[in-house]
């Protein structure tokens, strides 16, 4: 069925249409059952459904380009690219963070990093653990400034470590991570969580979990016209879905930012 599901799916197709097609070879069938479990586990991935990076609220999918599916002790070139990578981006970071990231064993993370062999170098963290990086990698002094940021929702580095507090603090984990695995667009003040922000059709809504220095205010601002410019050709209110979750949020500050003039 795999194989069928996939020429069909050769362009992006909604949920309807392969259901309906579903339905026309099977008979009708349990909805989202099979398709639920065709695209939860079967070479199918998300396609934009708008402009660039662009996900309408009704999902489409297309058929992955390589859908042979591989081995673990075949796929290790693959994996020792992807660690490589991912150290490159998110480096230092222990085994438990390549693994967590990834969403593979740590012992296949242990077997990718032997391979890599003299490619890496290696750090003592604070408690002792051993972390990776690659050669040569950005390593700033740990005073230097950080400064604000905006980040979308799901971003990486809220998901790069096991141990997320090196981002986000402990006290704010749930206002910004939610139970099914969505997280929420994020405010990043000197390098940490400390908020959360959603577009409107004037400018930027910036909820701070905690009040803010002046300097931090300036700083989103100009991150905040940034973003309303690249959002101008795109769906401003991508985030309209989640709005029921900023009635709980522990809000010490709210502002507009980033509105034109």
């Amino acid at each position: 069925l795999i194989p069928e599901v996939s020429a069909f799916a050769a362009r992006p197709r909604s949920n309807a249409e392969v259901e309906a097609w579903l339905d026309e070879r099977l008979g009708p069938t349990p909805k989202p059952g099979v398709w639920w479990a065709l695209r939860q586990y079967g070479p199918f991935v998300h396609a934009p459904t708008g402009g660039p990076w662009s996900f309408g609220p009704r999902p489409a999918y297309v058929a992955a380009p390589d859908a042979e599916v591989r081995a673990p002790e075949e796929a290790s070139p693959a994996l020792r690219l992807l660690v490589r990578r991912y150290l490159e981006g998110f480096g230092p970071a222990s085994i438990a963070d390549i693994a967590q990231f990834g969403l593979v064993s740590r012992s296949l993370v242990r077997d990718a990093l032997a391979g890599l062999g003299g490619d890496l170098t290696t750090f003592e963290g604070p408690d002792g653990t051993t972390l990776h990086d690659v050669p040569d990698a950005p390593f700033p002094p740990e005073d230097v400034p950080v400064p604000p940021r905006l980040l979308a929702m799901w971003d990486s580095i809220l998901l790069a470590y096991a141990d997320r507090s090196r981002v986000v603090p402990p006290a704010y984990r749930r206002a910004i991570a939610r139970s099914n695995g969505d997280t929420l667009p994020s405010v990043l003040v000197d390098g940490h969580v400390a908020g959360v922000w959603r577009p409107l059709d004037d400018g930027i809504e910036v909820t701070a979990f905690e009040r803010l220095p002046d300097e931090a205010w300036a700083g989103l601002q100009n991150e905040a016209r940034a973003l309303v410019a690249f959002l101008g050709p795109r769906d401003p209110a991508v985030y309209r879905r989640y709005a029921r979750w900023w009635g709980s949020l522990p809000a010490a500050e709210v502002r507009i930012v980033g509105r034109a003039g």
